[in-house]
């Protein structure tokens, strides 16, 4: 699987998200993490809820029209720190924190935060597919 960011677009300078992101990718993405964990304690369902909760309200942010984006990257980059601390409390795993930190850390523009947004919530709904009991 190539990064996640390069599969996310069909053409990031325009802005065109690949019509399979939110489906193929994001399903296989949920398959690949899913099953990282053969003990289930980490990649919980609410663990990683939680970082698309967080993206999910700057992305909000992001839309008001009164918004500032400069004030909101700023945040968007905090939710990788907060990756590696849940990574370094055994919650996620490493490929988790990995691919989320590559997207994030691509996020330059509005444009860019809603499709990792839409993406990650695609991914949500595939991953409760794969570990339904969490």
């Amino acid at each position: 699987m190539a990064s996640l960011w390069k599969e996310l677009w069909k053409d990031e300078k325009t802005n065109l998200v690949n019509p399979e992101a939110f489906s193929k990718i994001a399903e296989e993405w949920a398959k690949k993490i899913s099953g990282e964990d053969q003990n289930q304690r980490k990649n919980k369902t609410s663990q990683l809820r939680k970082f698309y909760d967080e993206i999910f309200k700057l992305n909000q942010r992001a839309r008001a029209q009164e918004s500032n984006w400069d004030e909101i990257l700023p945040y968007v980059h905090l939710v990788i720190a907060k990756a590696a601390y849940a990574k370094g409390r055994g919650l996620v795993t490493d490929s988790f924190v990995n691919e989320l930190k590559e997207m994030l850390s691509n996020v330059k523009t509005r444009e860019h935060l809603h499709a990792v947004t839409t993406f990650l919530e695609a991914f949500m709904a595939f991953y409760k597919q794969y570990r339904p009991r969490d």
